[in-house]
């Protein structure tokens, strides 16, 4: 399939642009971008130096990826955002360059950011992840694969959100989500296990059930955190995904949130 570039865009020669690349009406594209094979931008997006959208991508109008970030400490350095295969960022999305401390921002593969949310500086964000309207990220925040994040969430800078998580809507995240679980209210209380999720995705009734146990004994045993994992270690068979949870707990610097 040809590229296809509008006559009103502004395309750098120092761009690179995959066959199949179809680039809307009054965008700009600048020197240092890569854009892969069969990548569809709308009308009026700003692809700035520095970013890399991987191939079947999606960009809607109005789209602003790559640009400086939003840290007084940044100072120009060469910096990177990378977007992975097959994702969507819906109208007004914001990405920003990484700062020198990590290097890049990513968004993983199969994502969908939806309109007016914003990636910060040195963000990583996992497959298949969801961010609803208007998501606001704060720096160096890491969200797992398959997470679904609430429209008009707030997450605060350096939080860490699990794999396979729900945050509701409006919630303001400041303390790390653990895996698998459900997160809602005005300051992101821990609901219970994401049980709807993960059975659409296929894990077991067994294993859905391993996690709840696990997760009662985090919150809903009168225990410290510390001492739920200790009993957790010596009362409950070890699946994969109970080792997940105990591990992103461990390194937490932030502390895990509290239960509602």
């Amino acid at each position: 399939m040809a590229t296809d570039i509008h006559s009103t865009a502004l395309v750098d020669a120092g761009a690179q642009i995959g066959d199949g690349v179809v680039i809307g009406p009054f965008t700009i594209v600048e020197r240092g971008v890569t854009i892969e094979e069969n990548v569809k931008i709308q009308s009026h997006a700003v692809i700035a130096e520095g970013a890399h959208i991987k191939k079947d991508c999606v960009i809607s109008h109005g789209a602003v990826i790559g640009t400086f970030p939003q840290d007084l400490k940044f100072k120009g350095e060469k910096t990177l955002v990378e977007i992975g295969e097959r994702t969507t960022i819906r109208e007004y999305c914001t990405v920003n360059r990484g700062t020198a401390a990590t290097g890049v921002t990513r968004v993983g593969a199969d994502c969908l950011l939806m309109a007016y949310s914003h990636v910060a500086h040195d963000c990583r964000l996992g497959d298949r992840v969801i961010l609803a309207n208007a998501v606001q990220m704060g720096g160096h925040v890491h969200i797992g694969d398959w997470a679904i994040i609430g429209g008009h969430a707030g997450i605060h800078q350096f939080s860490r959100i699990g794999e396979h998580t729900m945050v509701g809507a409006m919630s303001y995240i400041t303390k790390d989500i653990p895996p698998y679980t459900l997160v809602g209210g005005e300051y992101g209380g821990f609901s219970g296990v994401n049980v709807i999720g993960l059975k659409r995705r296929g894990f077991s009734a067994e294993t859905v059930e391993s996690l709840r146990t696990f997760y009662k004994l985090i919150y809903n045993s009168g225990l410290n955190v510390t001492d739920g994992i200790s009993r957790a270690e010596k009362e409950l068979q070890m699946i994969p995904e109970v080792k997940n949870s105990i591990e992103f707990i461990r390194a937490s610097e932030r502390g895990i949130v509290r239960g509602r």
